[in-house]
């Protein structure tokens, strides 16, 4: 792994939608993603994401709506490019939305926004959501094409799609991977766009990726909710609080 010189740490942030997941299970009111939330702030979380499925698989309009009241870091809403999220994030008023790919079918999220198809539903979205003050990321592959036409959309931040370099069968993959999500970050960072990264990030893989100085903010849930089971999750937020900052030569 090389460490370069950049901007000074790293933000991160914590996904709780699989907290609503085990909720959502039973349909029952516990464990409650708020509450998840307010330990993983008081843990060092820089914001809290949650994604409002159209399908509302985990994350429910209640959850959004407390979190707003509660939340005191950022809040970060992942909604698909559609009217009625455009609304909802509108009326809840969340500190930033990240604009996310979604199909029924899926079991996560697959894969990053293609803006080829896309653009003219994300650049609407983007427009009425910042209209309303709220800071506008689309989750995109480590792919040029699709940051410049990020860029065009006049989006605030991209966050990259590490899913590819996550799964990786082997050696020489991961490091092929590696390099797309490198290049992407530099290309980001010299149109102007503020960089994240998220997607199968966990305590095994993330060091590499977050040495990456170009990137300011990693989005992760799956793999922090998971070991929370065996280490309590305020251990599981300051164990990837710490193993980011490392990566970063202990800023």
């Amino acid at each position: 792994m090389m460490r370069r010189e950049g901007p000074e740490g790293a933000r991160l942030g914590i996904n709780v939608d699989h907290v609503a997941t085990l909720r959502q299970a039973r349909r029952i009111r516990f464990p409650d993603p708020a509450a998840a939330a307010v330990v993983a702030e008081l843990a060092g979380a820089d914001n809290i994401t949650v994604h409002l499925r159209e399908d509302r698989r985990h994350i429910q309009d209640r959850d959004v709506a407390l979190l707003r009241r509660l939340v005191q870091t950022r809040l970060n809403l992942e909604m698909a490019a559609v009217p009625e999220m455009v609304k909802i994030a509108r009326e809840i008023r969340p500190d930033s939305v990240t604009l996310v790919p979604e199909k029924r079918e899926e079991i996560t999220t697959e894969g990053g926004l293609d803006l080829q198809v896309a653009y003219t539903q994300v650049q609407s979205a983007v427009q009425s959501l910042q209209e309303a003050g709220i800071h506008v990321g689309v989750f995109i592959d480590p792919d040029m094409g699709q940051i410049e036409l990020a860029r065009k959309a006049n989006v605030d931040s991209i966050e990259i799609h590490t899913g590819r370099y996550c799964d990786a069968p082997d050696g020489a993959a991961e490091i092929r991977e590696l390099g797309f999500i490198d290049e992407a970050a530099r290309g980001a960072a010299k149109l102007g766009l503020e960089v994240h990264a998220g997607h199968g990030l966990n305590l095994q893989n993330v060091e590499s990726v977050a040495a990456l100085t170009e990137i300011v903010e990693f989005n992760i849930g799956h793999s922090i909710v998971s070991r929370a089971l065996f280490v309590g999750l305020e251990a599981a937020v300051r164990e990837m609080k710490a193993a980011i900052r490392a990566a970063r030569g202990g800023r």
